[in-house]
Formats: C-alpha cells, sequence, structure tokens
C-alpha cells in the first residue's frame, strides 16, 4: 500500500510514517520543518526504497500539487491519504487580543490544507478507491480557555470528513481519528527531543491508566484504511483513553 501521511517528520504523523513503514508499505512524508526531515531521511535510511520525504506547505496549492505528482512519480499510484499536518499550539491568548493573522494561519493549515490535499489526491484514490483518514482532536469536542481558532479549525475538520464521505462515497470512504492526550517528545525533531515526563497522575485521569502514544493512532488509521473498515465511512473516532467521557470538577 503507498499511503501519503502529511506533517509525517515529527510528533503522531512520524508516529504514523514509522508503524506503516515497518509494516512494509510504500510511505511518502510530507512536512515543512528541515531538521526533522532531515532526520527522518537519516534515521529510516534501511527504508529508502520504501520511503520519500517531501517539503510541502498543505496551505499552498502549488506545494500540494507538486507533492502528489512526486508520490506518483515514486510509487505509481495512492492508496490512502492520512491529512496530518496542523499547528499543534492550540492556545493564542484572550480573544479579544487573537490577531486576524494568528486566526486565518491556523485555518489555513489545519483545515484548508486537508481541503487541498484531498483535492489533489483524490482522483489517484479514485483509481484504487482508496480511503482519506483526517487528524482532527478531541479539542473539537471541548475545550480550554484561549483555544478558539484551533478549536475552530479541528471542529472544521470533524465536519469536513462527513462531508467529502458522502461526496466520494461509494468508492473513497473518510473517516476521521480525534486523538486526546498522545505523548510525543521522542518523536520530535533531535534538537526538541526528549523523554516525557509524565506523573502518576497524568496516567490515573485517564480511565485506561495512561496516556497515549503515536502507535495508538497508527493502530486505528491502519484500520481505517484497510478492507475490515469496508463499511465504515463518515465517522469521527475519539482515541483518548476515555479521558472526554469522565466528568471532573473543580474542588
Amino acid at each position: 500500500m503507498n499511503i501519503l501521511i502529511t506533517g509525517g517528520a515529527q510528533g503522531i504523523g512520524k508516529g504514523l510514517a514509522d508503524y506503516f513503514l515497518r509494516q512494509k508499505h510504500n510511505v511518502v512524508i510530507t512536512d515543512i520543518d528541515e531538521e526533522a526531515m532531515a532526520a527522518c531521511r537519516e534515521e529510516y535510511a534501511q527504508f529508502t526504497n520504501q520511503l520519500l520525504v517531501q517539503r510541502c506547505d498543505t496551505s499552498r496549492e502549488a506545494e500540494v500539487r507538486d507533492a502528489v505528482l512526486a508520490m506518483g512519480d515514486q510509487f505509481g499510484q495512492i492508496d490512502a491519504l492520512v491529512n496530518n499536518a496542523a499547528i499543534a499550539d492550540p492556545e493564542t491568548g484572550p480573544i479579544e487580543e487573537l490577531e486576524l493573522v494568528q486566526w486565518e494561519r491556523r485555518l489555513q493549515v489545519n483545515l484548508t490544507g486537508y481541503f487541498l490535499v484531498a483535492k489533489h489526491t483524490i482522483p489517484a484514490l479514485r483509481q484504487t478507491r482508496g480511503s482519506i483518514v483526517n487528524i482532527a482532536s478531541t479539542r473539537a469536542l471541548q475545550s480550554e480557555p484561549h483555544t478558539e481558532a484551533y478549536a475552530a479549525s479541528k471542529g472544521g475538520v470533524v465536519a469536513f470528513t462527513h462531508a467529502l464521505a458522502v461526496s466520494l462515497g461509494p468508492v473513497i470512504r473518510v473517516n476521521c481519528i480525534s486523538p486526546g492526550w498522545i505523548a510525543t517528545e521522542e518523536w520530535q525533531a533531535p534538537s526538541r527531543r526528549k523523554t516525557p515526563e509524565l506523573s502518576k497522575s497524568d496516567r490515573h485521569q485517564h480511565p485506561v491508566g495512561r496516556v497515549g502514544f503515536p502507535a495508538d493512532i497508527a493502530a486505528m488509521t491502519d484500520y481505517l484504511i484497510s478492507d475490515a473498515a469496508g463499511f465504515i465511512t463518515g465517522q469521527d473516532f475519539v482515541v483518548d483513553g476515555g479521558m472526554s467521557r469522565k466528568m471532573i470538577y473543580e474542588e
């Protein structure tokens, strides 16, 4: 299977790329972080024939088009798209102080970028009867203060997912994953990489007794792009260790 993963050089995206490379799939990573991309090329040198790392700002249509063409040249077809590239920092301060440029940049990358990549991969996905997985966030469903731009973009991803699923069915399935707390510190570029510091409280506030890891999102993605999920489309799957189902009151 040939899989395109946007924002795949670090964080959840890199965890996804690692998982699928080790499952013997061909993977195209797009990203804009040069350090992270260089690290991927070095760390996954043993997968040279399976991996293409391509610079792409997903909010720029010309770069998206070039990345999709490069994938076609390298592997010939596209079987699955994982829309993951996003500005991950959710907090932007009080809304009355939020600059329009910050609001628009988050929407451009976190939502418009998903549209652009889907737009340019859909012709190839029609040929393979492929699948799309959009990575959203539990922040589409619940919030902390001062996260309006991020929450709006991720809520848009959830809505974009079910609209696209209806438009593209029955040929292409489209689903969404909303991760909760995923520890990605070990999946960053080398200069930012560190071991996560997780307290007993961090673990125990999750009903499953731990925080999440990129492999948890990869396992759900693997299922959703497989034939086993052939009767599933237009859905948002919350992968958060049950945290969003837990009632929390301040004393």
